[in-house]
């Protein structure tokens, strides 16, 4: 069986491409070393192998359930191999040294977790959304919720979700309709139900910390009044909390993960005489939804994370499938007796190759660029600060999905490849995909992210979040175009960028944001394309004079990218910048 990643790769993009090495020039980053990097992913490489990827297919197989006593019931492999990666202590990875993390750096800890969801995608979701929350109880809970839900976290003890989505309200959380009522003793009893919640209800660990978007008293209509709880299964005391399973959804993919349906505050568990489950405020009243988004940020980044290393996973495993795999000869054989040759020696099984590469070692290198970025965010200040976030702020919609996109038509190419043995159960491909799929409606649909880039992120603060990005793009171009082997693709990707700006002016002149915004995913596809070939041409540079297969192999997926992908986004930029009407014409009645 294929690795599912690619250990050369990551080792190219950290230390040849990103020199994630100089962090430690930074004071929070000032004990670690090359060695200790490599150390965790190492680690991370065998266990991801030994103990999450054995456990893939009895995961899927076998869908959690409830049993005769109410609780969920999951494979004794996820258990066991969870239990494991406990034990290597990985889920301390990013966070402080003073909370017993171990202070790594995020994009190390990313490229860490990249190895078990590629594994396992299932499974490592339990560990990272937990990692998510408690970033943000870190970040904004009091040091008494730091050291009560955050501490037994970094130690392995509990796990921890973020409950935002209702039946009625899905992705439109100005509708949310959970309650959060003061208490006397200082808490909030919570009532309402919360639809999808991944990872809501298990016997994984000895608790679960729930991160719960509710409305309080005196909050107003929409978004602005909702505030941000922690809802924890069991209270400090160990009291069982008002948090009920109501059912589990079944998925088409990602199974393993208990997915979940939950009610709070129904009288099922009452810990108290009053009702509703307790939750306790987090920051302020009525500012929970700018919290929350910083949990939803990085999960979105996760997302991409997920989506890249399960495409990456297929191409892997299709690769080694083309390599084995005989049929057919080539094309100027004229003896039908000569042997058949592996399928990798035909043009268009080598044209699925390279499209799954360009694709996933592409969304890999924006991640970790992502990644690198939060770092520089957090040991920075100043102006630099400032930029930095702001181009995290941009980059993100894409960075999550893109990846979801694109590395799902890879997992679908690995299909391709492996013909009719690609859709049975007997190969992983079929399963990347279904596990896949999920990925452009986790944390925000692909339609919600393109509003997000078009509709705010690249018009923020008067236009500059689409400067800064057309800046440090054009630093690239500039120093491809003194590159013999860089010109081509330095001046498709100036066209390209020059485009995206003059017509980024065009849809917004329309006077009519309904308009401006009808077509706002097929902007994300360009912009995200266009950011993809910028990483693909930081690579090439990185790339440029080095010899080998591995460097042919990038200039291979580089030159595929330019000569097939880029072009793509002409035809989209002419239909942004006709401010087309078609969606927005359509009668519903027509439909």
């Amino acid at each position: 069986m294929a690795a599912p990643m690619s250990k050369r790769d990551l080792e190219f993009l950290l230390y040849e491409w990103l020199d994630v090495e100089a962090l430690t020039t930074r004071e929070r980053f000032a004990e670690h070393s090359r060695e200790t990097f490599d150390a965790v992913l190492e680690l991370s490489a065998d266990l991801a192998v030994k103990r999450f990827a054995p456990a893939n297919k009895a995961g899927d197989q076998n869908e959690p359930y409830v049993g005769d006593d109410g609780r969920v019931v999951l494979p004794a492999e996820i258990g066991a191999g969870i239990d494991e990666f406990r034990k290597a202590g990985l889920l301390a990875g990013s966070f402080d040294a003073d909370l017993g993390g171990m202070q790594l750096p995020t994009v190390v800890s990313r490229a860490s977790s990249a190895w078990f969801q590629a594994a396992n995608a299932a499974m490592s979701s339990y560990a990272f959304l937990t990692v998510g929350n408690a970033n943000l109880l870190a970040t904004y809970g009091t040091p008494e919720q730091i050291d009560t839900w955050v501490r037994p976290v970094v130690e392995g003890r509990f796990f921890g979700t973020m409950c935002l989505s209702e039946p009625q309200a899905g992705s439109s959380l100005a509708d949310i309709t959970t309650k959060a009522v003061p208490a006397d003793d200082g808490t909030y009893r919570i009532t309402g139900t919360k639809m999808w919640i991944s990872a809501g209800e298990h016997e994984l660990t000895e608790n679960i910390v729930h991160l719960v978007l509710a409305k309080a008293p005196g909050g107003g209509p929409g978004v602005k009044g909702i505030s941000l709880f922690v809802v924890p299964k069991y209270l400090a005391d160990g009291t069982r909390n008002d948090v009920a399973l109501v059912g589990l959804n079944h998925k088409m993919g990602n199974r393993a993960t208990t997915n979940t349906l939950l009610n709070f505050g129904d009288g099922t568990h009452s810990p108290t005489t009053v009702p509703g489950a307790v939750g306790y405020l987090v920051g302020e009243e009525h500012k929970g939804l700018s919290y929350m988004f910083h949990m939803m940020n990085e999960a979105r980044i996760g997302v991409g994370f997920l989506a890249t290393a399960l495409g990456y996973a297929g191409y892997q495993a299709s690769l080694e499938y083309a390599r084995v795999r005989t049929q057919g000869r080539p094309i100027t054989a004229k003896d039908p007796s000569s042997k058949p040759v592996p399928i990798i020696e035909h043009a268009d099984v080598k044209r699925m190759l390279l499209a799954q590469k360009s694709y996933v070692e592409g969304a890999l290198a924006l991640g970790l660029y992502c990644s690198k970025l939060v770092d520089i965010e957090a040991t920075t200040d100043g102006d630099e600060r400032a930029r930095t976030t702001l181009l995290l702020d941009v980059l993100t919609p894409i960075a999550k999905s893109w990846p979801s996109q694109w590395c799902l038509e890879a997992n679908s190419l690995a299909i391709q490849v492996h013909g009719g043995y690609g859709y049975t159960k007997e190969f992983d491909v079929e399963q990347y995909y279904r596990d896949n799929r999920l990925n452009p409606i986790h944390e925000g649909t692909h339609g919600i992210q393109a509003l997000d880039l078009l509709g705010r992120k690249v018009v923020m603060s008067g236009g500059k979040g689409l400067a800064l990005l057309a800046e440090t793009i054009g630093a690239t171009i500039e120093r491809a175009e003194s590159v013999e082997a860089a010109t081509e693709y330095a001046a498709a990707l100036r066209t390209a960028l020059d485009r995206l700006v003059a017509v980024t002016a065009q849809v917004w002149s329309a006077g009519d944001p309904a308009v401006s915004l009808a077509n706002a995913t097929a902007y994300l596809e360009a912009a995200g394309h266009i950011v993809l070939a910028w990483v693909w041409l930081e690579q090439l540079l990185a790339a440029n004079g080095k010899t080998g297969d591995f460097y042919d192999g990038k200039r291979a997926a580089g030159r595929y990218f330019y000569r097939y992908e880029l072009p793509k986004t002409t035809p989209q930029f002419d239909l942004l910048a006709a401010l087309d009407r078609t969606t927005l014409d359509t009668d519903p009645a027509w439909l």
